[in-house]
């Protein structure tokens, strides 16, 4: 748990090691990006052939907007220690792609297997609202968040990491989930029932499959900071369950609630959503004062000065190193921008030393990132 001495030599960060553990992860990741990808233009295909291209080019136009104000707020959420854009467009695919196609092709399977079952028959739609869509959605969603911890461990460390690639995933999933509803509702009831549709949709429960999907990601995300491996397996478990009970009371409200529908709304969702958002804020808060303690004992040790700790834990510090950065001529903005996620990154995986939950990877990422964040001191320093 000691800290590493001061180094005699700086290491120019470009010349510093790569973790052989995040290349294999970066390479699954394109892997998962091409087959997410892949998924994708399969449900593409199978929604022109049911909706017709003019239909889906407007319930597409349509489903931007929810998609644009979920990815606003997950930026924001995803803002104090940001993740690799490779992780999450492989986030955004995996919900877009992989579970919509899961969905689509259980759902199809369920009603062949009511066809032969009982000739003439037809699924019922309020089990498969509450039973069928919650299980499969939420597993397959799910299933997206629990591989990007397996193949970005080490971008992985905490609920905040969990939320955003839940919601990443989950926004994927809207989105496409969305582009369907709209598309239908076009084709079936014209303009005003895709008005009608939209508003409930789009404006009223944009964040409603982020809600759902959020309970595994915060789950994973707590197992990483608590150090599970294997038993990450049992944190997805006690997550999904929860992300289902969420959906299905959802769905269950739309399917028999009636005209109690809305009172439902907001006296059951709107909570939830408001205490989403505070469990947000707090864990937001609950990272930054993380990334100051550990940061100070680095100050301690002589790598850092007290000042500095604060220019890159603190809010209204990075702010002000920002401003600063964008005074200069020219601009250092990017060497600050980079600096701030070094030692954000030196901070979380301190805290891993320092609560046990360690290996040889964390001492050598520590090594590679105190060089790395002295260089870049050194140069903006100059």
């Amino acid at each position: 748990m000691s800290l590493p001495t001061t180094p005699q030599q700086v290491i120019p960060p470009a010349a510093l090691p790569i973790a052989s553990a995040r290349r294999a992860g970066f390479v699954l990741a394109v892997v998962g990006i091409a087959v997410g990808a892949l998924a994708l233009l399969l449900v593409v295909a199978y929604l022109i052939a049911a909706l017709g291209v003019p239909t889906l080019a407007v319930g597409s136009l349509l489903a931007v907007v929810p998609l644009v104000i979920v990815l606003l707020a997950v930026r924001w959420v995803d803002r104090w220690e940001p993740e690799p854009r490779w992780a999450l467009w492989f986030a955004f695919l995996w919900g877009a792609g992989v579970s919509v196609a899961v969905a689509l092709l259980v759902d199809l399977g369920v009603q062949v297997a009511v066809a032969f079952a009982t000739p003439g028959g037809a699924t019922d739609e309020a089990l498969q609202a509450v039973v069928q869509a919650p299980l499969v959605e939420e597993l397959a969603k799910g299933l997206g968040v629990l591989l990007v911890f397996a193949f970005s461990r080490s971008h992985f460390d905490g609920p905040i990491d969990g939320l955003v690639y839940a919601a990443t995933v989950a926004a994927g999933f809207a989105f496409t989930e969305n582009v369907l509803y709209f598309g239908a509702a076009m084709a079936e009831g014209g303009a005003g029932e895709v008005g009608l549709v939209f508003v409930v949709r789009g404006l009223f429960s944009p964040f409603a499959h982020v809600l759902f999907t959020a309970c595994t990601g915060l789950m994973i995300g707590i197992g990483a900071r608590r150090g599970a491996t294997v038993g990450i397996i049992g944190w997805f478990a006690l997550g999904l369950v929860g992300a289902i009970a969420l959906h299905a009371l959802w769905n269950g409200s739309l399917a028999f609630a009636g005209e109690g529908a809305i009172a439902l709304y907001f006296t059951v969702q709107v909570p939830i959503f408001i205490g989403a958002i505070v469990l947000t804020v707090l864990l937001r808060g609950q990272e930054a004062r993380l990334t100051r303690d550990r940061l100070a004992e680095y100050a301690a040790a002589g790598w850092l000065t007290r000042g500095e700790v604060d220019a890159l834990a603190t809010p209204a510090g990075r702010r002000q190193a920002i401003a600063w950065a964008r005074a200069q001529r020219p601009q250092r903005t990017a060497e600050v921008r980079a600096l701030i996620s070094d030692a954000t990154a030196l901070a979380f995986n301190r805290q891993m030393v320092v609560s046990g939950r360690t290996d040889v990877r964390h001492a050598r990422d520590e090594r590679a990132l105190l060089d790395r964040l002295t260089a870049r001191r050194a140069a903006l320093l100059r």
